[in-house]
């Protein structure tokens, strides 16, 4: 994971500047804020709400960086009041927008759950991505590997997974190429960086 998609990165659309780190990347890389007509700060996952976005790195670090600072008023010149618990609320959204997207990948059959499905999905090649519950047994997630030159996404819980794939739970999934894929894998990229659990320490190898 991770080789397949730095060399493009340079290559993809429009950069911002993170308002905590100062860095420049492209945008699918950072979290995007708006200020309401209130006053108030509105996290903008899917980067559509009018206004001025303001930019902070889809990192948990860069996040309370700029909640502790309240970098945002810097940013807007103006007073922006935050919402309690905004960085547990941006890690929400993630969520669910990964899920969506999922779930759409399943309707459009490109997705699939089970063990048995993601491993003949993974021996026909027919698999890009290799979905695991980060609360599965690591024992049983030891026994499928990433696809090669494909990507891993193991920090959602089977809970989450299984909204995903309209079931109770759900351990391992896997993505076909095409359709929202990439989208998948660039928005669960933005949701690792915000969210902090053993999942995002490491996958088992191709």
């Amino acid at each position: 994971m991770g080789h397949n998609g730095d060399s493009d990165d340079r290559k993809i659309g429009p950069e911002r500047k993170c308002i905590a780190t100062g860095e420049v990347q492209p945008k699918h890389g950072l979290l995007r804020f708006v200020v309401g007509p209130e006053g108030q700060l509105v996290p903008d996952i899917l980067g559509k709400l009018p206004g001025r976005g303001i930019y902070v790195a889809a990192e948990r670090g860069a996040l309370e960086l700029a909640v502790k600072k309240n970098l945002f008023s810097r940013s807007a010149k103006q007073p922006v009041k935050l919402p309690d618990g905004l960085v547990e609320e941006v890690e929400r959204q993630l969520a669910r927008r990964v899920v969506d997207l999922i779930s759409l990948q399943r309707k459009a059959g490109k997705a699939v759950a089970g063990y048995e499905k993601v491993k003949s999905w993974l021996q026909m090649e027919e698999a890009e991505v290799l979905i695991q519950a980060v609360d599965g047994s690591g024992r049983g997630k030891s026994k499928l590997s990433t696809p090669h030159y494909g990507s891993y996404i193991g920090w959602l819980t089977a809970d989450e997974l299984g909204l995903a794939f309209g079931r109770q739970t759900v351990i391992h999934g896997a993505l076909a190429s095409g359709g929202l894929t990439q989208r998948v894998v660039e928005e669960a990229r933005r949701l690792k960086g915000v969210r902090v659990n053993e999942g995002g320490k490491g996958h088992p190898k191709g």
